[in-house]
């Protein structure tokens, strides 16, 4: 059995941009592969570690993962998957949280690994001395307006006249497309994985991957499925990782399948 072939009978499997290239390309020998996880609480959520148990599920067939702390896209919010507008964190409750996942994902992925160690990076490393100006111009111009709109995220938003989508989360999809345009130069990475909610922002880097960098179709990433239900969250509202954040009970029925 091979790694795609693990996933879809663990039910961790939901769309790929193109399969026959992805599963040539994993058939062919190692590659690298990151996920995105933003520090809106100092603690993950049991949506977040599904697909951080997919980069694990990747490592132990051999590749490469990149768990990425969203040190600069924590600050602005994913509008994926939110029915209203994320309250902004301060500096101080952003670091603490940082530190926090950050450790948490160091327990699921072995980063001594021989020949394919996981890296843990932070996207404030690279964003923070991008000036806005310098975003604009490098990364906005590659987007129309008509796409964005186009994309399930942004597009429920707008059309709840009560909430909306401000500019700021409306701008969250260049932020994680570039992510991905930067690991792609940098780091080698050729795949993204991600809950089914972030199928808008990854089809997003893999379109900017293509135009900057001339990288064809065929290397576009993979989505791992985060179930709906108890698998994301509880009634009481998402189910956290940390052992001081949610009971066992809540968070029992959660692990059968990942």
């Amino acid at each position: 059995m091979n790694i795609l072939d693990e996933l879809r009978w663990r039910g961790l499997y939901a769309d790929c941009t193109d399969l026959e290239a992805l599963s040539a390309r994993l058939a062919s020998g190692p590659t690298t592969l990151y996920c995105g996880f933003d520090p809106t609480a100092d603690s993950l959520h049991v949506g977040n570690l599904v697909p951080l148990l997919c980069l694990r599920r990747f490592q132990q067939a051999g590749h490469v993962p990149i768990a990425l702390a969203g040190g600069a896209t924590g600050m602005i919010g994913d509008p994926s998957g939110r029915s209203s507008e994320r309250n902004l964190l301060t500096p101080d409750v952003l670091k603490h949280n940082i530190a926090s996942i950050k450790g948490q994902l160091a327990r699921f992925l072995d980063f001594d690994a021989p020949g394919h160690a996981a890296r843990l990076v932070d996207n404030f490393d690279w964003f923070g001395p991008i000036s806005y100006l310098e975003f604009l111009r490098d990364v906005g111009k590659h987007f129309t307006v008509n796409a964005m709109v186009a994309k399930e995220s942004v597009r429920a938003r707008m059309e709840d006249r009560d909430n909306g989508i401000s500019y700021t989360e409306f701008s969250y999809m260049l932020l994680q497309a570039y992510d991905f345009y930067h690991l792609r130069r940098d780091a080698h990475c050729e795949r993204q994985i991600g809950a089914t909610d972030q199928w808008g922002n990854i089809t997003a880097g893999t379109e900017l991957c293509r135009k900057k960098l001339g990288v064809p179709r065929p290397t576009a990433p993979s989505t791992a499925r985060a179930p709906r239900g108890p698998c994301g969250s509880i009634p009481s509202g998402p189910a956290r990782t940390a052992s001081t954040s949610s009971s066992s009970r809540a968070t029992t029925a959660t692990w059968s399948s990942c």
